[in-house]
């Protein structure tokens, strides 16, 4: 069983992408605290897509 596009877990390029900032941004981010939520899947970074955009709409609003 394969995970559809609409149910992964995003990588650091892929909300990089979505929010339009740079890698190097979203890891300055992590390590202050006040980014999106990540979680560690061994060595790589993941974030949900629901927890990205809902971060996006607090910060927006």
């Amino acid at each position: 069983m394969s995970a559809t596009p609409t149910d992964r877990l995003w990588s650091v390029a892929d909300v990089s992408a979505f929010l339009g900032i740079p890698v190097g941004t979203l890891y300055q981010w992590r390590h202050r605290r006040i980014g999106p939520r990540a979680s560690r899947i061994g060595r790589h970074l993941r974030y949900d897509p629901a927890d990205v955009r809902a971060w996006f709409h607090q910060k927006a609003a």
